[in-house]
């Protein structure tokens, strides 16, 4: 379903793929928060970012974490509502910190089992190495890709299909949400300067409720 303003007579917008972002109010302090407590995890716990498995961050009993899950939460419940799911929708979260350092990337992935996923941004490097690369280098950045293969092999100019990948340059406090299948890869840090911030997925209780009905 989509917005009933984006509609017109005769026309249909079809396999539309939602992304959400947006920033969260007042979030310094409760940055400067989550920033102390995943260092501090990760100094007890050198693979924090990789082993994202092994404990949930979002089950935390610390205040910074308990106003992160609710900034979370909220942000699924507008992503439904956009969306005209104007049911009873009932899903747990599963987080992990990622700590960056120079040169730490993550590869081209999605992830399966979850509804949607998403990423909080902690703290963002403010400069950049000064490095002899190419011109093209997005350091830091995340790219979100076309889920639908090769769609764009024949979009010419002002064909909305033209780009088939969409690129966020995060800030401090910056929340993203979309859909779990959907393909994306986070550019290397090229600053000394840590990135921190914290994935996450939404994954649905399920329910009969949630069948679509039949024609």
């Amino acid at each position: 379903m989509i917005d009933k303003q984006d509609e017109k007579p005769g026309f249909k917008r079809l396999w539309p793929t939602v992304i959400l972002q947006r920033t969260v109010p007042g979030h310094d302090e409760a940055n400067r928060a989550l920033g102390r407590l995943i260092l501090d995890l990760e100094r007890q716990h050198r693979d924090l970012t990789t082993d994202y498995r092994e404990d949930n961050l979002l089950t935390m009993e610390n205040p910074a974490v308990a106003w992160l899950r609710e900034c979370i939460n909220i942000t699924v419940r507008d992503y439904f509502a956009h969306l005209g799911m104007d049911y009873d929708i009932n899903w747990i979260l599963h987080g992990w910190a990622n700590v960056n350092r120079f040169g730490d990337y993550h590869d081209y992935h999605n992830h399966p089992h979850a509804y949607l996923s998403g990423t909080y941004y902690v703290q963002v490097p403010s400069r950049m190495e000064k490095l002899k690369t190419r011109n093209d280098v997005r350091p830091g950045q995340i790219t979100l890709y076309d889920p639908r293969g090769a769609v764009n092999m024949n979009a010419i100019k002002g064909d909305p299909y033209v780009e088939p990948e969409y690129t966020i340059e995060p800030k401090p406090g910056m929340i993203l949400l979309w859909p779990a299948f959907v393909n994306h890869f986070v550019h290397p840090n090229l600053s000394k300067q840590l990135r921190v911030s914290v994935s996450f997925n939404v994954m649905l209780k399920w329910s009969e409720a949630y069948l679509p009905d039949q024609a």
